[in-house]
Order: structure tokens, then C-alpha cells, then sequence
């Protein structure tokens, strides 16, 4: 059987996409809480915000590293297995993605060390800045990045000459018309993932009875947020919906499951897409709620999938069944979150074992939601790699034969097994260790001495603790 290296590929680049994505979606949002955390210390010197920043920054440090870490091997894959359509977009992809190395991951990088290393050596002030700056550095990322990914949805500010892109409008392509909601629709989702994660680890600790007092003060500040940000969610993803029905009407189509160009298409809660059968089985959906979601009128029009060739539609089941993961997921952290305010406002937050049962189970949640969306996303998108202008298999590396793909495609599966293994044990040492035993950390150096030094747990025998100094 001859291998495909375009399906190939396309399974390494979105296994290194999807493995990456959780990490930079988890410390955006976790920057921004640490900064907040560091004003807060700053404000009040309240050893409480000094104990949970501590111990996020050490989550922190562990996740930044892993994200980097696969990260990297993105920007070698276009030239690897993407090497036409890196030559062909390289007069925007290029700029933008050294625009993001400049000015975000340089920004990060220094700052890090001071925020990991500085607190106690430098003043607190200027500690305080450099957790804004790491937060801002990751935003700054986050923007570059994404402009990238949503001028291959919505492409502007180019033209198509000899099969390269040529530079038109340097600002119709970095803001291209997808670009604001999806930027604000990511932002809201590292706040939420970070906000769960926050949620999920100190309902855990409260449930063993550990760490009470940071715990609960984590907790009441992040149920409010959570109860703020995830219905507002919900707003910016029917909007970016709107958007993208308006721009990718067939990726709608495909994440509503509609065949048939119709008035008064129904919303559909449950149905078995076939893509061979251009049909759906067992359909279970509300009357015309598609057609008011999408164009607010009971008896808008909603074209089907049929309205385009069966080789320029994407695969159905997969951005059906994504999308209705993710927004299920969201509601059910829209609800979890609304349920804590409740409980808070009552002064029965803290103990609510099933709710608080609850906030540990759906760690994961956010995470999922994520890569679901990722999975709309880009899959909604094929056969495009510039959406409507180039082709997913006319970007591929001419050379580059199948049982390559495949070889670096198991090579990637099992480093990257290394690496998660070695992150989920290091971070496993952070939380058994919990917030309070960072409070008895000596900083008397900031010198490292060895990788995630800064996530070390054990307290006896520290590196820097030299026998004149106990």
C-alpha cells in the first residue's frame, strides 16, 4: 500500500498543532492571574497573594517549558513537509511569525527570569513588572499567531502572482476580517482554561483540607471571573460564528450538519453525518433554530453542503461533532461557574463537596473545548490552506515521499510521549507539595542550577543551600 505524505502530513502537523495548542491556550490565561496575583501582593502585602503566586508561577514555569519546547518543531514542519506553501506565503508568514519572535518570546524570555528568580532580589515594584510584562509578552504572541492562522481562513491584503503572494496591504492582512473575534474568542478561552484549572486545583485542596486559606481565596476570586467571562463566551462565539458564516459559509454547513440549502433550517442537537451518503441519520434538532441563530429570521436561508463539489467541502462528521463537543463543554462551564457565584453569594461555596467535586473533574474541560474548536477551525477549512486561493495539496513538499512523513510522524509521537510524561511528573511534585510549601523557599540566590530547578519541591538539601549557610 503506497503512503499518502499529504494525509500524512496533515496527521503530523495537526498531532504537533493539537499537542502544542494546550499549553500556550493554559499560560496566557495564567500569566495574566499571576500578574494580577503580584498587584495584589503589591497592594496589600498580604502573604496569601505572595503564597499563590509562588506556586502558580512554579505551575507556570513547568508549562511554558513543554509549550516551547513542541512549539519549536511547528516552524521546522512548513519548511519540512509545507515547503511550497512556506515559499508561496512567505512574504506575510514570514515577516509575521519573526514579528512574533521579536517582539513576544524575546519579551517573555527576559522577563521570566526575573519573575521565576528576582522576588526578593529585586524591588517589588519592579517584580510586579516583570509578571505584567511575561502576561503582555504572551498576549503579543497570542496576536501574531493568530493573525497567521486567520489570514489562511479569511486572506486579504494579497494578491496571487506566478503562486506567490504578493504583498497588496500590510493591514488588511494582518487584520484581516476573521482576525478580531477570533482573537478576543481565544483570549476569553485561555482566561477559562486557566480559570478552571484555578478552580479545579484548589477545590481539590480544600476537599483534602490542605492549603485552606490560599484555596478559598483563589477559588471566591476565580468563581466571579468564571462567571463573568464564560457567559460573555458565549456572546463572542455566536458572534465569531456569524463571521464565519458570512466568510466559510461550508464550514457552517458542516457544523450545523446542513445538506440541502433551505429556509428555516433547524439546529441540530444530535445527528450521524454521512459524508459518503451526503445525508444525516437519526436527526434530532430544533425547529428553524439554525436559521435564527445564523440569520436571525425563523425562515432565513441557509445553503447546504451541496451547494459546493463534494471535493471542496471539509469532513463532515469531524467539524459537526467538534463543534457540538465544544459548545457543550462551554455550557456546562457557564453553568458550573453561575453555580459557584450562587453558592458564593450564599457563603456555602466552600462547602459544597459535590460542587467542588465537581470543579476537580472538569480540569480537563477547558482543554478539550480547545482542541475541539482548533479541530472546527482547521478541519472546516480543508481542502484549503489558504482559504478559497490554495489547496492543501499544492503546498506540500514536492520531494517529500510517504514513508517520510510517516518516519517523522513516529518520531514526533514518541518525543513528545518524553515530554508530556516528564511535564505531567515534575507538575505532580508541584501540587502534592501544595502553595504553603513554597512559602518555606529560600531565594537567597537566583541562580539556576539545573533545568525546572525553579519547580523543585524538595526543600531539604536545596542545591544553593551550601553547609555554611544551615
Amino acid at each position: 500500500m503506497e503512503l499518502d505524505p499529504v494525509l500524512l502530513s496533515r496527521i503530523q502537523f495537526a498531532f504537533v498543532v493539537s499537542f502544542h495548542a494546550i499549553f500556550p491556550v493554559f499560560t496566557i490565561g495564567l500569566a495574566a492571574f499571576i500578574a494580577y496575583l503580584e498587584a495584589l501582593l503589591y497592594r496589600t502585602r498580604n502573604p496569601v497573594y505572595e503564597e499563590l503566586a509562588r506556586f502558580w508561577t512554579k505551575v507556570f514555569a513547568v508549562v511554558f517549558g513543554m509549550g516551547v519546547v513542541s512549539g519549536i518543531v511547528m516552524a521546522f514542519q512548513f519548511g519540512t513537509n509545507w515547503s511550497a506553501f512556506s515559499y508561496a506565503s512567505a512574504n506575510f508568514l514570514g515577516p509575521v511569525l519573526s514579528y512574533e519572535v521579536v517582539t513576544a518570546f524575546f519579551l517573555e524570555a527576559v522577563f521570566l527570569g526575573v519573575l521565576l528568580f528576582g522576588r526578593n532580589k529585586v524591588p517589588p515594584g519592579t517584580h510586579l513588572f516583570a509578571a505584567c510584562m511575561v502576561a503582555v509578552g504572551t498576549f503579543i504572541s497570542s496576536f501574531w499567531i493568530l493573525s497567521a492562522n486567520s489570514w489562511m481562513q479569511t486572506p486579504a491584503g494579497v494578491e496571487l502572482q506566478d503562486g506567490i503572494f504578493q504583498m497588496t496591504s500590510w493591514g488588511e492582512a494582518i487584520f484581516n476580517p476573521s482576525f478580531g473575534l477570533r482573537f478576543l474568542h481565544f483570549a476569553l478561552a485561555a482566561f477559562l482554561t486557566a480559570g478552571f484549572v484555578v478552580l479545579g486545583i484548589s477545590a481539590w485542596y480544600l476537599r483534602k483540607g490542605k492549603a485552606t486559606t490560599s484555596s478559598r481565596k483563589a477559588l471566591s476570586m476565580t468563581v466571579v471571573l468564571m462567571a463573568v467571562l464564560a457567559p460573555t463566551q458565549l456572546v463572542v462565539g455566536d458572534l465569531h460564528g456569524l463571521d464565519t458564516f458570512e466568510h466559510q459559509p461550508e464550514k457552517v454547513a458542516a457544523m450545523e450538519g446542513i445538506w440541502e440549502t433551505q429556509e428555516g433550517a433547524p439546529l441540530l442537537l444530535f445527528a450521524i453525518p454521512s459524508q459518503r451518503g451526503e445525508r444525516n441519520y437519526l436527526e434530532i434538532g430544533i425547529p428553524k433554530g439554525a436559521s435564527l441563530i445564523l440569520t436571525h429570521e425563523l425562515d432565513g436561508e441557509v445553503p447546504g453542503l451541496k451547494e459546493w463539489a463534494p471535493e471542496d467541502r471539509p469532513h463532515v462528521p469531524t467539524v459537526f461533532w467538534s463543534f457540538r463537543i465544544m459548545v457543550g463543554l462551554g455550557l456546562l462551564m457557564i453553568i458550573a461557574a453561575l453555580a459557584g457565584l450562587v453558592q458564593l453569594l450564599r457563603g456555602k461555596l466552600y462547602d459544597s463537596p459535590r460542587l467542588l467535586k465537581l470543579y476537580t473533574w472538569m480540569i480537563p474541560a477547558p482543554f478539550v473545548a480547545v482542541l475541539a474548536g482548533w479541530f472546527v477551525t482547521e478541519v472546516g477549512r480543508q481542502p484549503w490552506l489558504v482559504h478559497g486561493i490554495m489547496r492543501v495539496e499544492e503546498g506540500i513538499t514536492p520531494s517529500l515521499t510517504g514513508g517520510m512523513a510517516l518516519f517523522t510522524l513516529i518520531g514526533f509521537v514518541l518525543v513528545y510521549a518524553v515530554v508530556f510524561l516528564a511535564g505531567v511528573y515534575y507538575l505532580s511534585r508541584v501540587m502534592k507539595s501544595g502553595p504553603e510549601s513554597f512559602t518555606r523557599e529560600s531565594e537567597e540566590s537566583g541562580v539556576a542550577k539545573r533545568p525546572l530547578s525553579t519547580v523543585d519541591t524538595s526543600f531539604e538539601d536545596q542545591p544553593w543551600d551550601l553547609p555554611g549557610k544551615r
